[in-house]
This record gives structure tokens, sequence and C-alpha cells, in this order.
């Protein structure tokens, strides 16, 4: 008998970081839901992608900073799994869904502040509340964080804020999920190449220059560099990897 894959919910997933991430598990034999907010045809593409690999996967809409939809979402997650795997439950859930936002302390406003409270605390933590009857047990939670956690780029205090709260609640999380073997665990990339980082590349002359000589590799990273850590956080050789915060970042500012 063939052995059923295991199912990832990546959400963010439709490009960018989140789309490496889908199409790296899936090349591993990994199942995917592909999480979007608002570009289905990018997402419909990435799941063309996967199911060209003989994996199967869906795209779902979803807002992960309105979380007044989540019950809706998961209605309709759980038409889903059981019309396309037979089955009510998945195995990774990984929170992945960003933006960023580039402000000075002094200019952040309480505007940008509450978007990226909603998008990357708020909705991350409620979001995964309510997946907890939704995970298999002995499953994985994976969070995103960044490196800028851990060291200090002004023009990003609430942003890193933000995903030191992360780093902070994935501890509390695996303390209180173990007794369901669910790990949790924190990817904290450093500087990568995808649209989110685009338009700071763009309009700063010798950004990259200057995060080549302060990255130990010397150079800024691809998304390539993240979705292989992320995949091998939901393989079994990582069972034994909980409560950890695994900078990805070529070794910045060390």
């Amino acid at each position: 008998m063939e052995a059923t894959s295991k199912i990832a919910l990546i959400t963010g997933s439709s490009r960018g970081l989140g789309k490496n991430m889908a199409l790296t598990l899936a090349r591993k034999g990994t199942d995917v839901i592909v999480i979007y907010r608002s570009k289905e045809q990018e997402a419909n593409e990435v799941v063309s992608e996967i199911e060209a690999m003989g994996q199967k996967a869906i795209a779902l809409q979803l807002d992960t900073s309105d979380v007044r939809s989540f019950d809706s979402f998961f209605s309709t997650l759980t038409t889903s799994l059981e019309d396309k795997w037979g089955r009510s439950t998945f195995d990774f859930l990984i929170n992945n869904a960003g933006v960023g936002i580039h402000a000075s302390f002094a200019e952040t406003s309480a505007d940008a502040f509450d978007e990226l409270m909603n998008i990357h605390f708020k909705g991350v933590f409620f979001l995964t509340q309510k997946a907890l009857p939704h995970i298999a047990d002995q499953g994985r939670i994976i969070n995103l964080s960044t490196g800028l956690a851990r060291f200090t780029t002004p023009g990003y205090a609430a942003y890193a804020a933000m995903k030191g709260g992360i780093e902070v609640l994935s501890r509390y999380m695996a303390k209180e999920l173990g007794g369901r073997g669910i790990t949790v665990n924190v990817v904290a990339p450093g500087i990568i190449h995808t649209d989110f980082t685009k338009s700071s590349f763009d309009n700063r002359p010798g950004m990259e220059e200057q995060i080549n000589s302060i990255t130990a590799l010397g150079r800024v990273g691809m998304p390539d560099d993240i979705g292989g850590v992320v995949a091998f956080l939901c393989s079994p050789e990582a069972g034994w990897v909980n409560a950890q915060r695994i900078e990805v970042s070529g070794g910045m500012n060390l």
C-alpha cells in the first residue's frame, strides 16, 4: 500500500519565501495547501507546479490579519481536506504570511503598527489556536521570524518587536503542545532577495554591497536558502528539534 503524503498548510505561499517553501516541500513528497490573500492567479500557478511534481495541492484564500474570518476559513478547509484527501487534519502549519513596513520608531503610525500586529502577531496567535483541532498529533508548527529580532537595523522597530513576540510565543506553544507530540520551531531569515525586499534594494543604492560586507558568507540570501530549512524541520530527522530559533542569514552581524 502506497504511503500517504503529509500535508503542509503554508500562509503567504503564492509568492516569495512561502512559494519556495511550498515547492521545496512538494519536491520532497509533501502535499500542500497554498494560502494566499489576494494573488489568486499566482497561487493557482503554484498549485499547478506542485501537481506537476506528482503531489496534491489546493489554493485557499485567507486574510490572516482578519481573525473574524478564521471560523469560516476552517469550515472551508475541513470540506477541502475531506474532498481532496479523505481526512480531517493536516500535518504541518507554516506561519509565513507577512508585510514589510519600513519606518523609524519616531515616525511609526498607529495604523502601521496595527497592520503589523494583526498580521505578524495577532493573526499568527489566533490562526494557530483555531488550527489546533485540525493539526494531526505528531505534527509540526513553524513560525517565521527575522534576523532583525537579534540584530538591530533602524527602521524596523515595530516589525522586529512583533517577531520577537513570535519567538517567545513559539516557546510557549512548544511547551503546551508537547503532549500531542507537536513540535514548534522558529525560522529567522536574514535579508533575502524576494519581491518583499525588492523596493528596498531598488531604492537604496549600495544596500546589497553593505549587506554582503556584514555577512560571513558574503552575499544576500535567496529563497532557496530558506525553503530547505523549513522542509528539514518538517522531516522525520527533525523530530527532536523543538522550541528552537534557527537563524538562516548566512552569518549576518556576527
